[in-house]
């Protein structure tokens, strides 16, 4: 991996980390519906000025029925998940839990995509899990109902970005590839007409809505304007310059950031835990994303 891969992967972390704060502001407020058909919605606008403004011609060469199926399992889905868990669970500990990304992508890359792990690999996602214990055995929620839906949701969404990834490879990138900016305002319009007739549903039978609410908007569209729209344009990049599991391991990096936002803005719990395991899982991340050295040829002596 190159430099700008790694600084790539650090500055999605931190956009993604903040995400689940935003999230956490904004669906006690509006829904979680809501505030997920909101997130894709904007972030669909987002995308389509950055693609007025970048004069980037809609060709998608037949790829727009799989980055619209894409938007719905690698956002649509997740996205209300996650908006979900936010009505239960600390920003930081949604973060936490979206670090099983690269299990669920291990596992179903294993099982359904024919991927073929290294030992080192294999390690390095073990070794991520035993991080993300240690945090989250560090916390002070309480087991009930709520907090098992809530991490069942995050899951749930984790499943769903683990296969994303694999899909993304073999319908875009193995198709001749799309560009990023592409694949990017197509999933989100997959999404959001995925969301549409939930939002629908929600605005005409659920509870009344405050929707004047400063902050809360200002989180709607942070969430989607740069946590969607900017964030996944690096992120499909990123699936075709390193490939997906190593794209997957940006969710090692979200945990600490996650935790880090919702501690600065929302008061939320930072133990002395978090340090050893946000250790432990950079120590992972270097396992799973640094190439494996190989031997040196050795040179041929002269015959005597």
């Amino acid at each position: 991996m190159r430099t700008s891969d790694y600084a790539r992967l650090l500055a999605l972390a931190a956009i993604w980390g903040a995400s689940f704060l935003f999230m956490r502001i904004a669906a006690p407020a509006f829904g979680s519906v809501n505030t997920t058909f909101l997130r894709v919605f904007f972030a669909l606008i987002g995308l389509a000025v950055m693609q007025a403004l970048l004069r980037t011609p809609m060709q998608f060469h037949g790829k727009l029925k799989s980055s619209m199926v894409l938007g719905i399992i690698n956002s649509g889905i997740p996205f209300l998940m996650y908006a979900i868990a936010a009505l239960w669970l600390p920003a930081g500990y949604s973060a936490i839990l979206n670090a099983t990304t690269p299990l669920m992508g291990a596992l179903i890359g294993f099982s359904f995509f024919n991927e073929t792990l290294t030992l080192r690999k294999w390690a390095g996602v073990l070794l991520g899990l035993l991080g993300i214990t240690l945090i989250t055995t560090t916390g002070e929620l309480s087991l009930s109902g709520n907090l098992v839906t809530g991490v069942l949701a995050c899951l749930i969404a984790t499943a769903c970005y683990g296969c994303a990834g694999f899909l993304t490879r073999r319908w875009i990138s193995e198709r001749g590839g799309l560009d990023a900016k592409l694949v990017a305002f197509g999933s989100q319009l997959g999404a959001c007409l995925f969301l549409l007739p939930f939002f629908g549903y929600t605005m005409a039978t659920g509870p009344a809505v405050n929707w004047a609410q400063s902050e809360v908007w200002v989180s709607v569209l942070a969430v989607g304007f740069i946590c969607t729209a900017l964030a996944y344009l690096l992120y499909f990049r990123l699936i075709a310059d390193i490939g997906p599991l190593r794209s997957l391991t940006v969710t090692f990096l979200i945990p600490p950031f996650g935790i880090l936002w919702g501690y600065l803005v929302l008061g939320e719990t930072l133990t002395g835990g978090f340090v050893i395991g946000g250790a432990v899982v950079c120590l992972a991340v270097w396992l799973v994303v640094s190439p494996a050295r190989t031997a040196k040829p050795v040179s041929p002596q002269p015959e005597r």
